[in-house]
C-alpha cells in the first residue's frame, strides 16, 4: 500500500483527495470569504456608514453631568478611556473581560461593563461613574451602610459594587433580600463579603425610606 507522500494524498483527509485538489477547494473558499468581505464593505458604503480609524478620533462623552472631549483609537474602551485621559479611576480594571463587574458604570441609567464597551459607542450615553454617584460621601445612606456593614475589604471591588447597588436601588427602592442578591449576581467579592454587601443594600434601602 503506498504512503499518502508517495500517492500524493493530503495527510488526513482520506482517499481520493491529492494535495491538489486540497488546495483548490481551500482556495475557492478563501476566495468566496475574501468576496464576502468585499461585498460588506460595499454595502457599508452604499448605506452611508463611516468608517473611522485606525488613528485617533475626536469624541465627546457625557459623564457625571458633563461634557467632556477625547480623542481616542475606535478600538480603545469606555474603561481605558475613563481610567486614563478622563482621570475617573473608580471603575477597577480587574479580569478586563467582562465578567468580574469592577469596571460597572451606569449607561442611561443601565449597569454596564466599561470593559466591553468601546468609548466611541458611547458617545450618545448619559455616563454615570461612581465618582458622580457617591459625591456626597457623608451624606450617601448607601455609602454609610457599606461602611457599617463592613462591605469591603481590598476595595477592588467596592466601585463596582456601589454603581450596581444605586442602579438596583434606583429601580427597585424596596428590594428583599432575594432582589438584593439577584441584582449584584453580576458582580464577584474574591474576598467574599457577599452577605455584608447585600446587608449593606437593604440597610441602604431602609434609611431612604425613613
Amino acid at each position: 500500500m503506498s504512503s499518502n507522500k508517495e500517492s500524493g494524498e493530503a495527510p488526513g483527509l482520506g482517499n481520493g483527495v491529492s494535495r491538489r485538489g486540497f488546495l483548490e477547494v481551500t482556495g475557492v473558499g478563501g476566495a468566496v470569504a475574501g468576496a464576502a468581505v468585499l461585498d460588506a464593505s460595499a454595502q457599508a458604503q452604499t448605506t452611508g456608514a463611516t468608517a473611522v480609524g485606525p488613528h485617533a478620533v475626536p469624541i465627546t462623552l457625557n459623564v457625571n453631568g458633563k461634557a467632556h472631549k477625547v480623542t481616542v483609537e475606535p478600538r480603545t474602551t469606555l474603561l481605558d478611556t475613563l481610567r486614563g485621559p478622563l482621570d475617573h479611576t473608580g471603575a477597577k480594571r480587574v479580569c478586563d473581560r467582562g465578567t468580574c463587574g469592577a469596571c460597572t458604570v451606569l449607561m442611561d441609567g443601565k449597569s454596564v461593563y466599561a470593559c466591553t464597551v468601546l468609548a466611541i459607542d458611547a458617545q450618545s450615553a448619559k455616563i454615570e461613574t461612581v465618582e458622580g454617584l457617591t459625591a456626597d460621601l457623608r451624606n450617601d445612606p448607601l455609602v454609610n451602610a457599606f461602611v457599617e456593614h463592613d462591605a469591603q475589604q481590598c476595595g477592588y471591588c467596592t466601585p463596582g459594587f456601589m454603581v450596581a447597588a444605586k442602579a438596583l436601588l434606583r429601580e427597585n427602592p424596596n428590594p428583599t433580600f432575594e432582589d438584593v442578591e439577584r441584582g449584584l449576581s453580576g458582580n464577584l467579592c474574591r474576598c467574599g463579603t457577599y452577605m455584608g454587601l447585600r446587608n449593606a443594600v437593604l440597610a441602604a434601602a431602609k434609611g431612604r425610606r425613613a
